[in-house]
């Protein structure tokens, strides 16, 4: 019950909900059943069934009580008082409009309650799914590492959805079905094929009624699943391109996204669900205006002895036309349900409540300016597993100086430029710049003086002229500028719709360069006086890298840079080069200080590349 609860406290404030909804649940609950309870009497009495004395006791006014008979016995002094004023036929008409007026009422007390029902489930689903999106946003990147998109997806959605549907409906079946259950309480039914005949012509009205929501249901429901198409594609794109969020300090922009689509996606099926919910009511309420009719047209025989049926036929023909709603079921189900609803919701919680390991301390200060160095002392790592991936590393990154890294893969390389944005903390030593722990200074400052590109452009579905800008605030001229820089300008004014351009899942209708260009773009509008490349050319043919490495060249002018190179060519240049294997540092200096090397490691990896 526990899970149950706090599920239910995204729902707040419930008791701005639970009063209205036990107030229309109520009352459509007490209108539908004073149709059914009020009939027979009422009908007894208008075929003569009642005794002269009982007929003369309904022309008192009974003394007031606080019981339904009361109520019922001051119908029936009303009811009296007609039929002695207007005869039988006045009091006929009497009765069949205090139906309608009746099933009127209760059915839009039903709807009432069912549109607050709909509210309290899509306002409750809304903002658990919200929460846990923004705390998944919001965790470490190794978090991602250890976990499968898809299962982050299903609990954002599939799991949310079945909380919703197992928590709502034991709220309906705590209130509304279970007075129904305690109202509805019969039948006795007969078929007259006559009367069945006449009720036919009024059943066209109602079908095309029905027709008509179903429509509209049916385009809401395109709008709902393209809205939910939209939410998990953006899903997928922010969890997979974490590294790229966290690097530039868009968790906020990716938040927002997410909650314009999940707002659009709750409106949308909110809207299906009133249609729906419209649906029911109204097929309920033209039912019994039938069976008012019915009343009207076949009463009238009776009283004319005109009908072949009596009178006790024609009642037990009304009762059979009456809909009987059969809440049992639903409370079963409902109850049932649940159990599938709190299972789902301890998933949903267990992420919500996944702490970020790389959380700021209390006494985090933001970096306002990077002066003089990076410096990595002494630094081990490994990851959850116990595996050793660095062992006592230690360098100096001066400002504006370029350090590559070089290695065989799976060395360390691109660990250590995830340590130095802090994607990671390392299991001992320390990276400092400035002389600060990097744990003493906050994430989000220390990130907005770094640039990213990796090996694999991240892109998101949207236009170029977005992905540019991600995270950040530009003009249309700031952007052009940093597209000429990296050599992104001329082929992005040759797209259909230039910078406005969709560009597809991962910027998939760009080619390899283009989409490395645009990552590049991205990083000279940030401007960052650090820049982090990990191997951003490994990919590219020999036409695309040439454009992609003068772009680099380019942005790597008067910045502090770390940059990971499987091309020895790439960094000959590099102020120093640091060859790692096997988690250490095994050789370091200038490419001609290691050339000098007679049986070095990186004039062997030279030598392999045919340099």
């Amino acid at each position: 019950m526990k899970t149950y609860w706090r599920l239910l406290s995204y729902a707040r404030p419930l008791r701005q909900f639970i009063l209205p909804f036990f107030v229309t649940s109520l009352l459509a609950s007490v209108f539908g059943i004073l149709n059914f309870t009020l009939l027979i009497p009422l009908l007894n009495i208008l075929f003569n069934q009642v005794s002269p004395a009982e007929t003369a006791q309904m022309t008192q006014l009974p003394e007031p009580s606080a019981t339904l008979d009361y109520l019922i016995d001051v119908f029936n002094y009303y009811f009296g008082l007609v039929m002695r004023q207007y005869g039988r036929a006045g009091a006929l008409q009497f009765v069949c409009a205090i139906i309608i007026a009746s099933v009127l009422m209760s059915n839009i007390f039903r709807y009432l309650s069912a549109r607050l029902l709909e509210s309290f489930k899509v306002n409750m689903v809304a903002r658990l799914r919200q929460t846990v999106f923004d705390n998944a946003v919001g965790l470490h990147l190794g978090f991602f590492s250890n976990e499968r998109k898809g299962n982050l997806i299903s609990r954002v959605l599939t799991d949310v959805q079945e909380v919703e549907n197992s928590i709502a409906n034991t709220f309906s079946a705590a209130f509304k079905e279970f007075f129904t259950l305690v109202v509805y309480l019969f039948a006795l039914f007969k078929i007259s094929v006559s009367l069945t005949l006449f009720a036919f012509l009024i059943i066209p009205i109602t079908g095309t009624f029905i027709a008509f929501i179903v429509k509209q249901m049916r385009k809401d429901a395109r709008e709902g699943q393209n809205r939910l198409s939209g939410l998990i594609s953006l899903m997928d794109e922010a969890f997979g391109g974490m590294r790229v969020v966290k690097g530039f300090n868009a968790e906020g922009f990716i938040r927002g996204k997410f909650q314009t689509e999940n707002g659009a996606y709750k409106r949308a099926i909110r809207s299906m669900a009133y249609k729906r919910e419209m649906s029911a009511p109204f097929s309920e309420f033209m039912g019994v205006t039938v069976v008012a009719i019915i009343l009207l047209y076949g009463g009238t025989l009776v009283l004319s002895n005109t009908s072949d049926l009596t009178a006790s036929q024609f009642i037990f023909y009304i009762a059979t036309f009456s809909q009987v709603m059969r809440p049992a079921k639903e409370i079963s189900n409902a109850f049932s349900n649940t159990q599938r609803g709190i299972a789902s919701g301890e998933r949903i919680l267990e992420l919500v409540d996944t702490q970020n390991m790389i959380a700021d301390s209390p006494q985090a200060k933001p970096l306002e300016e990077f002066r003089d160095k990076i410096e990595v002392r002494n630094v081990s790592f490994e990851y959850e597993s116990g595996t050793p991936v660095l062992k006592n590393i230690s360098f100096t990154m001066p400002k504006g100086r370029t350090i590559a890294l070089v290695g065989s893969s799976g060395g360390g390389k691109s660990t250590i430029a995830d340590l130095v944005p802090r994607f990671y903390d390392p299991s001992r030593g320390q990276i400092l710049i400035d002389g600060h722990d990097l744990r003493d200074i906050t994430t989000a400052s220390l990130r907005k003086k770094m640039g990213i590109v990796t090996q694999e452009s991240i892109l998101f579905n949207d236009t170029i002229f977005n992905n540019i800008v991600f995270g950040s605030e530009a003009s249309e001229a700031e952007v052009v500028a940093a597209a000429k820089i990296a050599n992104a300008h001329h082929f992005i004014s040759e797209q259909p719709d230039g910078y406005q351009t969709i560009i597809g899942d991962r910027g998939a209708k760009l080619s390899g360069g283009q989409r490395q260009r645009i990552s590049i773009a991205r990083a000279i509008l940030k401007n960052p006086p650090i820049l982090i490349l990990d191997e951003a050319t490994s990919a590219l043919d020999t036409e695309s890298e040439k454009l992609v490495q003068e772009a680099l060249t380019n942005l790597m002018q008067n910045r502090t840079v770390l940059v990971i190179a499987h091309r020895l060519s790439t960094i000959q240049h590099a102020d120093e080069i640091l060859v790692v294997h096997q988690g250490q540092i095994i050789e370091r200096g200038t490419h001609d200080d290691l050339l000098g090397y007679t049986d070095g490691f990186y004039k062997k990896l030279t030598l392999m590349q045919g340099m």
